[in-house]
């Protein structure tokens, strides 16, 4: 994770990205918020899907630059 709190995963592969979400989120304190950079197609189906079976919310989806998503996902239980 940056020093600015953001997790850039802009290039990672699937299931990696989530792997990585998923240990950024364990780490912080129930309702505190992550924000992820992640590549468009499968990293977009898949990595908002999966916080959200995992309990966590999915607050806000922007596009960040060209092919890329910013999420800001909150940490549930």
């Amino acid at each position: 994770m940056s020093d600015n709190g953001i997790l850039d995963l802009r290039g990672v592969l699937c299931p990696i990205n989530w792997v990585k979400t998923k240990l950024a989120l364990e780490e912080l304190p129930q309702g505190e918020i992550l924000e992820v950079i992640i590549d468009d197609g499968e990293p977009m189906r898949n990595v908002p899907r999966s916080a959200k079976e995992d309990g966590h919310r999915v607050l806000k989806v922007r596009p960040e630059g060209e092919g890329a998503y910013r999420l800001t996902i909150q940490r549930g239980t």
